[in-house]
């Protein structure tokens, strides 16, 4: 996938192109339903295929106040999507001259001019330009015009499936699930394990001094959004790409605090000895184990830590 930064470089391929365009936070099962059809129509045509995206999520521009936290980052949004087969993914800088551009504006210089556009598609919902004014009926009506057909088709549910029965997948319905703890449903929807990305730093060493489970405290973004608090089994993978099995704590610790800020995440690598410290580290939640508890003594919490290790061996074993 050529990854086009900005709109100099456009490709604007001689024998066209299949395009669809949104936030494509995460990368779910939905977005990669909407790309496949994408993909299809462009194989059947001998066109290419991109996607547009944008470099911040709109509505951290549009609505700052209440715009969601990610579900990825731009790095992991743009693996995601190469992985996908797309020839071109285009990301458009979204700041305020942006949010205030018309939809028919967006149409003509990024769709027919940038990508030189025969067949757009996008999800029956799908909403663009100021105040959200595009749609898929202002679409239909602007590609009569500059040339390209449009295809709104149907959201879909954790099967795959057109979502008229089942619960459909949405980046919106993702979060909630990841906030109230759901991570079944979470990672069913996205088709893989939520991942979260960050740095490890130095914390107060109780994880491997006091209580004999060292752990590596990975600071995530604040525009990332983490799971509810909890203990979780997951993946951890270091810079050279080696993955390990992990038992995840995300919370505040109420064993030490009575109250503490923000969560934390530390992650100890099962059957690891090593130096961690200032690496980039990518973790995964695969299961959650139970929530976030006060135990009678230190002791107790160090016995079902044990048990938390023991449990993650067991999920992540599996075949």
């Amino acid at each position: 996938m050529k990854v086009l930064r900005d709109q100099s470089s456009c490709p604007r391929p001689p024998e066209g192109s299949a395009v669809t365009i949104g936030a494509y936070d995460g990368v779910h099962l939905g977005h990669q339903a909407v790309i496949a059809e994408v993909r299809r129509r462009a194989e059947a045509r001998g066109l290419r295929s991109a996607v547009v995206t944008f470099d911040r999520h709109p509505a951290s521009v549009v609505r700052p106040e209440s715009a969601p936290k990610l579900l990825t980052d731009l790095d992991q949004k743009l693996e995601l999507l190469a992985a996908t087969g797309v020839d071109y993914c285009l990301v458009v800088t979204f700041d305020e001259a942006r949010s205030r551009e018309s939809a028919e504006d967006f149409t003509r210089d990024v769709l027919a001019g940038c990508l030189n556009a025969r067949v757009v598609v996008v999800g029956e919902d799908f909403h663009f330009g100021h105040k959200r004014r595009g749609n898929v009926a202002l679409l239909t009506a602007e590609g009569r015009e500059l040339g390209f057909e449009v295809e709104g088709i149907d959201l879909v549910d954790v099967s795959g499936q057109a979502s008229g029965v089942g619960e459909r997948v949405s980046s919106t319905r993702i979060r909630q699930a990841l906030h109230d703890g759901d991570l079944a449903l979470a990672n069913g929807m996205l088709g893989r394990p939520h991942e979260v990305r960050g740095t490890v730093e130095h914390g107060d060493n109780r994880g491997g001094a006091q209580l004999g489970f060292p752990t590596a405290n990975v600071s995530v973004p604040a525009d990332v959004l983490l799971p509810a608090d909890g203990v979780y089994a997951g993946w951890y993978e270091r810079p050279d790409g080696s993955v390990h099995s992990t038992a995840i704590n995300l919370g505040r610790r109420p064993q030490f605090y009575d109250e503490a800020p923000v969560s934390l995440l530390e992650a100890h690598l099962l059957d690891f000895a090593g130096d961690l410290y200032g690496e980039p580290a990518k973790v995964r939640f695969v299961a959650r184990l139970r929530g976030e508890a006060r135990f009678d003594s230190v002791d107790a919490l160090v016995e079902q830590i044990g048990r938390d290790c023991d449990e993650t061996r067991r999920i992540l074993d599996k075949p």
